[in-house]
């Protein structure tokens, strides 16, 4: 399927698995075959000339309006008959390859085709005209394609962005905007681009149910009856990780834990979610246009949901000062939110959470927004990816502090892994801890139980916790203060 009729909307499969999945059997994954870039390489030169003798031939008129298969089909029979005609003769392998490299050229993207029809393929980069890399099992490769010239890579880009009425030019030599049919694509050209006009095109993933991570080895199962008991108990859930780590993808699966009579709303800088209960509202920020004006941020949307009388808001990935309005939400009613936000570890989550929050055009003290941390935050669930490609859930933590407190992290759960196997493997365990008292009891106010292999802490028992940032000196400073972190036991209750 070309990415033409992707973006005419006529297929209604899912886009493919993208960066945030787990990632596919590399075993599985198809190579590119080096006979068939020889192929490629030997018929090159012939598809322009077939190109322009192909739009001689055909009526456009009569061809758009024929359906995007049958109008594939008919250039496919024109341009075999035009081939035997003029000539030259041709392997039947190299006459079908040519064949289809003409059609991609006129209809789709061109030598990028196969790469989008590949499943396997979560990520395209295109640095220039000669290099085309790929991201497949979590690992990128270069793979034996090339545009013919940096002019053919340009109508290409021109082609994209054209679709979702975007320009690319030196006067907006950079576009970063979202296909229909779920692609995220972005675009810088010279000057900015030294290497030449780059592509990336990142392929979201399809919606994975908490059982398929499970079979991944993401979690295991005493973790998912663990962050059950949590979403139906309206715990405030951060999802936090790397660039590709699996945010988006285990923001889905947790998603579906929400019962179905609650309104849900999503903000999101590009809709990535899946979400597959009936009362969902979709939102999605809006770049400015040519003149610079009609910007719609995160923050506005998040502002607007509130007035939207949802159960639940669901926040994509904060980066800036709509997290304060976030807290705000999850600190004021709307219980059982959920959002990812970029970090290494879960320390690292709430200290990004408090900076991001100070981004706001109201000064806050960091004090205040501490406080705000620990009245809206219940649950981090930090999540990483490793050398061989998979993801792994690698921390569950609840926060323990109160007020303005120094944040204080009570791990419930984490993945302990084990030297690489031979075949370049990452395997480990999961450690079960026991939670701590008062989560505990607010599962049993709402019906919910600690599954037996995490068990609940004794009143008076001292758990492992973790403290992170300095002490609030309440003093209405904005500067952040100096980060610490240290692990002891407490009594957590």
């Amino acid at each position: 399927m070309s990415l033409r009729s992707r973006l005419s909307g006529t297929d209604g499969h899912p886009p493919g698995a993208g960066p945030d999945a787990p990632s596919p059997d590399p075993g599985t994954a198809p190579r590119a075959d080096a006979g068939a870039a020889q192929a490629a390489e030997a018929t090159a030169h012939l598809v322009p000339a077939y190109r322009t003798k192909l739009l001689e031939e055909i009526d456009l008129a009569e061809m758009s309006a024929l359906a995007p298969a049958e109008r594939r089909s008919r250039l496919e029979r024109v341009l075999g008959h035009l081939i035997s005609r003029e000539g030259p003769v041709l392997a039947t392998d190299d006459r079908a390859l040519l064949i289809r490299r003409v059609v991609d050229e006129a209809l789709g993207l061109g030598v990028l085709e196969p790469l989008l029809e590949d499943a396997s393929v979560t990520e395209i980069m295109v640095n220039g005209p000669d290099q085309v890399f790929v991201e497949r099992a979590g690992r990128v490769e270069q793979v034996p394609v090339r545009f013919a010239s940096h002019e053919q890579l340009m109508q290409t880009i021109e082609r994209i962005v054209s679709t979702v009425n975007r320009r690319v030019d030196e006067s907006n030599p950079m576009v970063d905007a979202r296909l229909p049919s779920g692609e995220r694509v972005n675009v810088v050209i010279p000057p900015l681009s030294l290497t030449g006009a780059t592509l990336t095109i990142r392929r979201f993933p399809r919606a994975y149910r908490l059982g398929e991570l499970v079979r991944l080895g993401t979690l295991d199962d005493p973790m998912v009856l663990l962050l059950s008991a949590f979403i139906r108990a309206r715990f405030n859930v951060i999802v936090s990780g790397g660039t590709g780590s699996g945010k988006t993808t285990l923001l889905n699966a947790l998603s579906g834990l929400i019962p179905e009579t609650e309104r849900i709303i999503t903000v999101e800088d590009a809709a990535e979610l899946q979400l597959q209960q009936r009362h969902v509202i979709r939102l999605e920020t809006r770049p400015p246009n040519v003149e610079g004006k009609g910007r719609v941020t995160v923050r506005d949307l998040v502002r607007n949901s509130l007035r939207m009388r949802p159960d639940r808001v669901i926040v994509g990935e904060v980066r800036g000062g709509e997290t304060l309005d976030m807290l705000q939400a999850m600190s004021t009613g709307h219980d059982g939110s959920l959002a990812t936000v970029h970090a290494n570890s879960a320390e690292d989550a709430l200290m990004r959470l408090q900076t991001l929050a100070s981004m706001s055009e109201v000064e806050i003290p960091f004090a205040a927004l501490q406080d705000q941390i620990n009245s809206a935050v219940d649950v981090l669930v930090q999540l990483a990816r490793f050398p061989d490609g998979s993801r792994k859930i690698v921390e569950i933590s609840l926060l323990a502090s109160h007020g303005r407190e120094t944040f204080e992290i009570a791990s419930v759960c984490r993945f302990r892994a084990r030297p690489m196997t031979p075949d370049g493997r990452i395997l480990g365990t999961f450690d079960h801890l026991p939670v701590p008292r008062r989560a505990a009891d607010r599962l049993t106010m709402t019906g919910e139980a600690v599954p037996p292999a995490f068990g609940v802490a004794a009143p008076d028992s001292r758990l492992t916790t973790r403290h992170t940032g300095g002490p609030a000196d309440g003093t209405g400073s904005s500067t952040a203060p100096g980060t610490t972190t240290s692990e002891s036991t407490s009594d957590v209750s």
